[in-house]
């Protein structure tokens, strides 16, 4: 391209001037762009959550790689960003990586290693679990994820499972399973449906989010089904996504709760269930 083609690309924001000699698409994220002009890629929670995968849902800040070789960022103010008009703080990861030079993304098996590393244990499975559900990443690709974390982190392997839909998925899960019970996902219940997860044969625990349970037409088809299982004997346990990710302890005591004095219950479903 010509200097004024350049120039007239950027004045008609078909190109973003990201820093010295480095001009991209316009049209691609704010995120995409905003790293770019940093002088590396989208890396870590950051490209996981612009691609749909589940990442913690905190402070967002901008998580862009470097290679290793550069000694220094574009400039000193490179350490924060405006995203949505809001200035959000920058986290660099020093690090080669496969990509190609001029990629804005980094590679996928490397920013999903590097978002375990970042995150808290449990929301790091959610991540994983996320990560296969979607097909970010596949299942082939967890020997080279895990071969690139820290030892102590690589624990977490026994704990994935890609059938989970959601992040409050995972944490429900984790959660269940500290009792030492069984705990199926995906379970089809005859005239009640797929349920998120049967704990004991018994429970139904079902992880309800805003994007999927908002209006009342899907409150009134949810309160509908949790009859229906009631009639074949099960309890249901409907936590929101922000009870698993901040307040877990509700779930664990409900089901301390359900445990302690379900046994009949517990008895009565297992009776239908052969009936069937």
């Amino acid at each position: 391209m010509t200097r004024e083609s350049i120039r007239a690309g950027v004045g008609a924001g078909q190109l973003f001037h990201a820093r010295r000699d480095v001009y991209v698409q316009g049209d691609l994220s704010d995120r995409v762009l905003q790293a770019a002009r940093v002088g590396g890629r989208l890396d870590c929670v950051s490209l996981l959550r612009t691609s749909g995968v589940y990442v913690l849902a905190a402070e967002e800040a901008l998580h862009v790689q470097i290679p290793r070789h550069r000694s220094r960022l574009r400039s000193p103010g490179s350490r924060r960003v405006k995203l949505d008009g809001t200035a959000h703080r920058v986290v660099i990861h020093w690090r080669d990586d496969p990509s190609d030079a001029d990629a804005l993304f980094a590679d996928p098996v490397r920013a999903v290693a590097q978002a375990l590393i970042c995150q808290p244990v449990r929301p790091a499975i959610a991540t994983l679990d996320s990560a296969l559900n979607t097909g970010f990443i596949s299942e082939q690709d967890l020997d080279a994820v895990f071969e690139t974390i820290p030892p102590r982190r690589r624990s977490m392997r026994a704990a994935i499972d890609g059938r989970a839909e959601a992040g409050s998925e995972t944490f429900a899960r984790l959660i269940c399973r500290t009792f030492g019970l069984s705990v199926e996902l995906q379970v089809e219940i005859p005239n009640v449906g797929r349920v998120d997860l049967l704990v004991d044969g018994w429970i139904i625990v079902e992880c309800d989010s805003h994007a999927f349970h908002g209006g009342w037409e899907a409150q009134e088809r949810d309160r509908r089904r949790d009859l229906a299982a009631a009639q074949l004997g099960y309890s249901t346990l409907r936590p929101t996504a922000n009870h698993l990710s901040w307040e877990p302890h509700l779930l664990r005591d409900a089901l301390a709760g359900l445990l302690a004095r379900g046994p009949r219950r517990q008895d009565a479903v297992r009776l239908r269930r052969k009936r069937r």
